[in-house]
């Protein structure tokens, strides 16, 4: 858990929910606020030709959504959310695949308490010292844009944690509560999606011993050497090797490590399926480059390599990428996953517990 001092927190204005308005962008940016100096034109083509997709997808998860306003899971909404979310449909599915939505109304002005209690000034203090942090490419999270989030994003994460206590507030959080802001337009929708993915998707991400990531790091590597052996062979080489190389891939959810697009359709799945959509980006990237993965030569090769894999055409590409993850690893049952999460960990508490 992260700590901070000798910050003013925010002020009470702060601590005051407001709607929050629509994103503002100029030429420049993405559709998210993000601004793409680099890879302007690419990101403008590649959306160019996904507009036809996201078209076709919002027409039928209208029909759907009218025909059915409950949002169910079946194999039918399952195919469609794989298929990709429309940003006007995606708090809304996100909040009733995740539990979120039932915890929010079973639990009618918690959030506002939560704001309204007295809050603890390391808390705020250690929050407060992130907010410059957070997404200072994204004109909506500048201190000087008209609709800043900053608030927003602030009142979210002093109250998890003051909802977590065990958790608090840890380094990483501040972009997936950002993130989560962004799509849903509003500070409760957001809190309680946060409580959903740090509480129930991702368990012991987020604690202090974070022993949940850790597991799931370890479930990578031996996932990569049953299905990319010569992969796994090198990997084994460097010892940690998968901490240095994925830890900001699970912990940040691909944050700041794919296109936002392909982000938001990852976590379309994550929401509706569980974090066993986390493996299946990292194999699919590692397996599709197995080549240069294995052209590596040293610590630092391997490093720079997993840096290269997730830009690209290849990420950039959201619609692809996604039918990509469901068919380039293979099978990968949830069984797989839970039997090779009780071995990892069984593995790293013997080794902590270790003289």
């Amino acid at each position: 858990m992260t700590t901070g001092s000798g910050v003013k927190p925010m002020d009470k204005e702060a601590e005051e929910t407001e709607p929050l308005s629509d994103n503002v962008t100029d030429d420049r940016t993405d559709l998210y606020g993000f601004e793409r100096p680099d890879d302007f034109e690419s990101y403008k083509d590649m959306m160019d030709s996904y507009a036809t997709v996201l078209n076709r997808r919002s027409q039928r998860w209208s029909k759907l959504l009218l025909e059915k306003p409950h949002v169910e899971k079946n194999v039918t909404v399952k195919r469609f959310v794989r298929k990709g979310v429309p940003n006007e449909h995606r708090a809304r599915i996100w909040m009733a695949a995740s539990g979120a939505r039932e915890k929010q109304e079973s639990n009618n002005g918690y959030y506002q308490s939560l704001l309204e209690a007295e809050h603890d000034t390391t808390l705020k203090e250690t929050i407060y010292t992130d907010m410059h942090r957070t997404f200072p490419d994204n004109i909506l999270f500048k201190t000087k844009a008209e609709s800043c989030l900053q608030k927003a994003l602030f009142n979210v994460l002093v109250a998890y944690g003051h909802h977590n206590k065990a958790v608090g507030y840890c380094q990483g959080m501040n972009f997936i509560a950002g993130y989560l802001i962004l799509i849903t337009k509003d500070e409760e929708k957001s809190f309680w999606l946060l409580d959903a993915l740090l509480g129930r998707i991702l368990p012991d991400y987020y604690s202090p011993a974070m022993l949940g990531l850790r597991t799931d790091q370890a479930v990578l590597g031996e996932l990569v050497r049953a299905k990319a052996p010569a992969v796994g062979q090198l990997m084994d080489q460097y010892p940690g090797i998968w901490m240095l190389v994925v830890s900001r891939w699970f912990i940040c959810l691909y944050i700041d490590i794919l296109p936002i697009e392909t982000v938001l359709r990852i976590w379309d799945c994550l929401f509706y399926e569980g974090s066993k959509v986390l493996f299946r980006v990292a194999l699919t990237l590692i397996v599709h480059h197995q080549s240069e993965i294995l052209r590596a030569r040293s610590l630092s090769d391997v490093c720079e390599c997993f840096k290269q894999i997730t830009h690209g055409e290849f990420t950039l590409d959201c619609h692809t990428f996604m039918q990509k993850i469901f068919t380039e690893p293979g099978s990968l049952s949830k069984a797989t996953i839970d039997k090779l999460r009780e071995k990892c960990r069984q593995v790293i508490e013997e080794g902590s517990h270790r003289p």
